[in-house]
Order: C-alpha cells, then structure tokens, then sequence
C-alpha cells in the first residue's frame, strides 16, 4: 500500500483579512505525479507559500510523510522539506552547479570545501538520469531546462520527497520538456511524489496520474485516472468550443491581405538565416527549440543594439522595430512588463498614438472621444482606477487595446500565454484574434506552443545548427513536438481520411 506523502485537510488561509483559500482539500501520495489545474490565479501564490512554509491557518491540518506539521491550533512557522520550482529560480548566482546543491542544503557542516569531492558525489545522480551538466558550471550560465534539472537535483539530494513544477512547460521547448516527463517518471518510480501545476489541461492529462482543478481558492473537483480526460473539465469544454468554432470559421473564410512585412535575421547559433514574411491578417508562430536562439530573438525585438545583423522590411522599405509604431512588440507577461503606474489609466492607453494624432498631448478633444469609444468596451471605472489597483483582466484589456488604438501593420507577441490562467489564457486569445480580424499581422514567439497553434495559420522551428523547419496549417498533424490544440488537427485529418 503506497504511503501518503503530503495533505492539506479543510485548509482555510487568509492573508490582510481576506480569505485566500477555503476548505482546501489536497492529497499527494507516494510515487504519485499529482496534477493541479488552476482555472484562475487567486490563491496560487497564498498556496505556493503555505507548501514553503507553515504559516498560521484559520483552520484545518497540513501532513507531510503522515506526520503533522501545520494546524489553526499551532503553527511553527518553519520551512518545509518541499522542492518548489518555479519560473523564478532559488538558486544562488555566483556558485556553481555543486556548491548549490551540496553546500547550501541543510545540514550541510563541513568547514573545507572540497570542489573534486563534490563533483564525485554529484556524478552518480546525473549518470542516474542521463543528463550531463558540468558541476563546475556557474548557474547564472545554465540554460531554463539545465536551471530546472538543478533545482530538482538539490531536492533530490536534500531528501525532500515532494517535488512542485510550476508552469514548466512555459520555460523549456518540447523535446526538453520530453526529458523532464521521463526523469520525472524515474523518481516517481523511486517513491518521490511530484505536484505538477499547469495552466493547460493537456500538458496536465499528458503526465498525470490524477489531477485536482481549483477555483477561487478552493478544490472544485478531483479527477481520478479513470476521469483524466477534457471532456470533464467544463472550463476545458468552453475553450475547446471557443477554438474549433474559430478554426472552422478560418477554413470557410481565408481572408489574408497583402504582405506585411518582412524578415531576414543571421541568427548566430542556426545553420541559415531565418526568413519570413507574413500577411495581413495571418499569425505566424515562432517556435525556438533552443533557448539562446530565443534570447537572441528576443534581443531583436526588444533592443536598440544587437551583436547580429537583421532586417526587417514594411512597403519596401527598410524598417526599424524599436519606436516604430508600423510595429509592436508584446512583451512576456506584459502586465508587469509594459505598464506605467505613474500614469493614469487615459495616459497609458494613448501611449503610443504620438505618431498617430500629433495632438494627442495637447488637446483633450482626442481623449475624450477615445474614452467615450473604449468606455463602452472595457468600462468607465478603469479610467478612474489607479494602475496598481487594476484586476488582472483589465491589465491585459489596457495593454491590447494600447496596441488596437496605435493600429500597427504587425504584432510580436513574446510568449503571449506565458503566467496566464485559463481564465487569462481565453481572454489573450480573444484579443489577439482581434488584431487579426482587423487584419493586423500576428508574429508569436515561443519556447513552448501553449495555446499559439489554435491561432497560427503556420509554424516556424527554429534549432541550433539546423535551417529553419516550417509547416503550413495543412501540416500542423504532422509535427513532432509535444503540443496543444495539435488533437484538433489530428482530428480534422482522420476526418478527411
């Protein structure tokens, strides 16, 4: 009989006297690979640090290895022997691989560091997982996928017998992604329990043994293995919905316009350079299987000076990105990234309209018919709210609409659904089909697909020393990498068949 390793029994937390989760039900069991599907962001963050530490409850009991280590009656506000990755790394920059997972674990009381000591323990468990990673590497080097094997490693070593993946599958490619599902399987194997956190339902019922879906900080539902399929979630059913109705309209009704623009790049680690050019009203996805061609991508778009040369042409003429209202640029989790808490909320949605309307700044005239347009769309309470003080969903509604109002001929997107919930991850793909009814280019860059195949009418690998693969909608049943929405494809394929 497998022992439990970890369970939150009737939990209710508050944090600043608000209620962050409620009669909160939770049960890891050994060699498990638990899934957990947050249909919206509140009280993932409380929970994350209850998992880390045993804060004071309201009410309820926390078991770790059948043992109690947290209740309402008595909290001991110590840390718990719980491995949490998540997109922030805990490891220290500046020491290498083995210094972080040896010398900065507990317990650890050797006074003289011995580094070939270190890297001769360190050896058996890299061997033990097929993985090679230089001991002596620093970790500010190591690659997303290299930083996460690291921080499970450390874990391992520690004895922490609950391991927590949190939005993985947004950090690495899918091949790596591969890799990290079979080590992960190694270790359940070897009784570790691992709680594994998604975004997407089918990156959890790909691995998963059982999953649990919250919601407004409660456990609305737990799916047994008999029950891990999408047609028991009823979010998953909506979105599901949602997307074939869009493809099916995109078959019956291919609209493209006239080239938007396009692109040449020498990028420094792939085998040709990368071309493209994509059409009024087309999405192009992006995806980098390798995360230095990814930064170096993300340079392009997002810096003045690059190391590389590029170009990027709009009407026949050479073109700038930077500054350019032609083009914009949404950055990875853009409401912590492109908003201004200095301004109001008028000054931030007119951002970018310098170009458009020279008297943007001068006149109230412009502003005013701009808020009684956008009023009727987003609601006449954000223009008095404070930035800071804006829901998460009227953060992106600013940002998108910023970007609807500056009109640009093409859209990049970094990474669009990265940190989004699937409440969040509905609304991005609803606004983003909005650029492309209006016939604005979309240009999606990605580690890992998320949601961007339901929206592409084509992708574009890219792979250190390889040339750059692409496929056409046509082909999207065809590619080799893990990725969702790739079932309707499949779908629509054994239909023609």
């Amino acid at each position: 009989m497998r022992k439990e390793i970890f369970r939150m029994e009737r939990v209710s937390y508050q944090e600043n006297g608000i209620m962050m989760l409620e009669d909160f039900n939770l049960n890891v069991m050994e060699g498990e690979i638990m899934g957990f599907l947050p249909v919206n962001s509140y009280g993932m963050s409380a929970f994350l640090r209850l998992l880390k530490t045993n804060l004071s409850l309201e009410d309820g009991h926390i078991y770790y290895h059948e043992e109690l280590i947290n209740s309402w009656k008595e909290s001991r506000r110590n840390n718990n022997r719980i491995t949490v990755i998540q997109n922030r790394s805990c490891l220290v920059e500046g020491m290498t691989v083995a210094d972080n997972i040896f010398v900065l674990r507990q317990g650890f009381k050797k006074n003289l560091i011995q580094p070939a000591v270190l890297r001769k323990q360190l050896e058996p468990f890299l061997q033990d997982i097929g993985v090679n990673i230089s001991a002596d590497a620093y970790v500010e080097k190591l690659s997303a996928f290299e930083r996460i094997l690291v921080e499970l490693l450390k874990g391992i070593v520690a004895g922490h017998r609950l391991i927590v993946l949190c939005e993985t599958s947004t950090l690495i490619s899918g091949d790596e992604l591969r890799k990290l599902h079979h080590i992960m399987h190694h270790y359940a194997g070897q009784g570790y329990a691992f709680l594994y956190i998604g975004s997407h339902y089918e990156d959890i019922l790909q691995i998963c043994d059982r999953a649990v879906l919250m919601s407004n900080g409660r456990i609305e539902k737990v799916l047994q293995p008999r029950e891990m399929f999408a047609e028991n979630l009823l979010c998953a059913q909506e979105y599901d919905k949602m997307v074939r109705g869009y493809l099916n309209d995109k078959r019956n009704n291919v609209k493209l316009g006239k080239q938007a623009c396009a692109f040449y790049g020498e990028i420094p680690l792939m085998k040709d350079p990368l071309r493209f050019q994509v059409l009024q009203g087309e999405c192009i996805a992006i995806q980098c299987l390798n995360n230095r061609i990814y930064h170096d991508m993300c340079q392009i778009l997002l810096e003045e000076e690059q190391a590389f040369h590029w170009h990027l042409s709009m009407e026949d003429r050479g073109e700038k990105i930077q500054g350019n209202r032609k083009a914009a640029v949404i950055q990875e989790q853009c409401t912590h990234t492109m908003l201004f808490p200095e301004l109001n909320y008028m000054d931030n949605l007119c951002f970018n309209l310098d170009k458009r309307m020279k008297n943007v700044w001068l006149t109230g005239n412009i502003r005013k018919s701009i808020r009684q347009e956008y009023g009727k769309i987003l609601g006449e309470d954000v223009f008095a709210t404070p930035i800071d003080e804006l829901h998460e969903r009227q953060k992106y509604q600013l940002v998108y609409s910023r970007i609807l109002l500056q009109k640009p001929k093409v859209v990049f997107c970094i990474q669009p659904f990265k940190g989004a919930d699937m409440q969040h991850r509905m609304l991005i793909w609803e606004l983003l089909e909005q650029f492309l009814e209006r016939g604005i280019a979309v240009v999606i860059l990605a580690v890992n697909l998320a949601d961007t195949l339901s929206l592409a009418d084509r992708l574009i690998c890219l792979d250190k020393g390889k040339a750059q693969k692409e496929y056409s909608r046509e082909d999207f049943a065809s590619i080799p990498v893990l990725a969702p929405w790739l079932y309707l494809y499949r779908e629509e394929k054994r239909e023609k068949e």
